[in-house]
């Protein structure tokens, strides 16, 4: 057989045949949420249903102990196409951002695939990537040399909306803390060096700098610790900053302007600053030729595909990374109405509602198909990885 409309059939009757069993998974994952790096249920799940369908899997990959690593193979020498699985779930409000989907997705793919390995050269790869909601599993991975080999790289996010070809905002952490002395707030005011004050004029400050800023520019924080009684002058304080732009070099730019409203805050009150940078994450690059493969795919299956918008808002995500390494793409499939905003209980329910489901299936569906055009016909997957290194201003391969 080597028709690849006849595959794509086929991997998608596979995935069909499988629904009833891929949403379980999805449900059971979104019922039992987990936090970065601790998503132990979810990984063991994902990684039981590729073992139990012949995929060769390792577990606690890159020295993640939530990651791993599936591989099924073709029939001969080819490209590695990559599906990659997140898992992890928001603080307090659970799978509100549907990766319960994602990584049901990615193996449901991988599963479509495996249905006509036989007649594919190459190898599919599932990659299970903790911790995108704050830790960054991605960037560990690609370090720790996961990625290694792979020659494309896929996965689908929830949303609103079905849309393909979208970047996303580079970003990184700032933590700050202020040391103060501590004193009585009725008592001794005037013998005490108020931390959170300094917290609190460093968010005036940053408020005062939005102005100034480009459009892309996101600046938003909290406060981690405000004192621990309202009659004493807090001697500590600290807040979180989460710091966001189009590109990596402005991200970096605007940050060090946060740290100065921090620095100036410092002086105004006497605390003393202290801060810390976590690494962030790029922006994502995102691949015209899977775009279109894949967009091509979706509408294939009856699913519409909505163009992006002039100013079309976007958060960040650690793919980001994986995209500025090699070919990829991160594209959207709608589980429910566009009013309905990312992170919230409405989402979080939609993740497990009778849309999400259907969002998964299409989404694995598509994701297959596009890896078998990638491993069925080289010159598409030559095409992807030309235009990868004109973007990334690289030597062609």
């Amino acid at each position: 057989m080597s028709n690849v409309q006849t595959l794509k059939e086929r991997a998608v009757s596979a995935i069909e045949t499988q629904r009833d069993e891929l949403i379980k998974i999805s449900s059971a994952i979104h019922s039992q949420p987990e936090l970065a790096f601790q998503e132990h249920k979810a990984a063991a799940l994902l990684c039981d249903a590729l073992a139990a369908r012949g995929f060769t899997v390792e577990r606690g990959v890159g020295g993640l102990a939530t990651a791993f690593r599936a591989e099924t193979a073709g029939n001969g020498a080819g490209p590695t196409v990559a599906f990659v699985a997140e898992y992890d779930a928001l603080p307090d409000i659970g799978h509100a951002c549907g990766h319960n989907i994602i990584g049901t997705a990615a193996i449901a793919a991988g599963i479509g695939v495996q249905a006509v390995a036989d007649h594919l050269p190459g190898r599919i790869v599932v990659i299970g990537s903790p911790a995108e909601e704050g830790g960054g599993g991605k960037i560990i991975l690609l370090e720790q040399g996961v990625f290694q080999g792979v020659d494309a790289a896929m996965m689908v996010h929830p949303s609103s909306y079905t849309l393909v070809n979208r970047g996303s905002l580079a970003s990184m952490r700032l933590s700050i803390e202020f040391t103060g002395k501590a004193s009585h707030a009725a008592a001794a005011p005037e013998d005490g060096v108020n931390a959170l004050e300094a917290v609190i004029l460093t968010f005036n400050n940053v408020n005062a700098l939005r102005l100034h800023l480009k459009a892309d520019a996101r600046v938003h924080g909290i406060i981690t610790h405000g004192g621990v009684a309202v009659n004493i002058i807090p001697d500590y304080a600290a807040a979180l900053f989460s710091i966001r732009a189009a590109r990596q070099s402005y991200a970096q730019a605007v940050l060090e302007r946060v740290v100065e409203c921090a620095q100036a805050a410092g002086l105004a009150t006497g605390a003393q600053p202290r801060y810390e940078v976590k690494p962030g994450y790029a922006e994502m690059l995102p691949n015209g030729v899977l775009a279109q493969l894949y967009a091509e795919n979706l509408r294939m299956i009856g699913v519409e595909v909505r163009d992006p918008r002039v100013n079309e808002r976007m958060g960040s995500t650690d793919f980001g990374n994986v995209s500025q390494a090699l070919p990829g793409i991160h594209p959207y499939i709608a589980i429910a109405s566009e009013d309905t905003a990312g992170h919230s209980v409405e989402f979080r329910e939609a993740s497990n509602s009778p849309a999400g489901h259907k969002g998964l299936i299409n989404a694995a569906k598509a994701l297959a198909m596009t890896a078998i055009d990638l491993l069925a016909q080289p010159e598409t997957m030559a095409s992807a990885k030309r235009e990868f290194a004109a973007a990334r201003g690289l030597t062609a391969p």
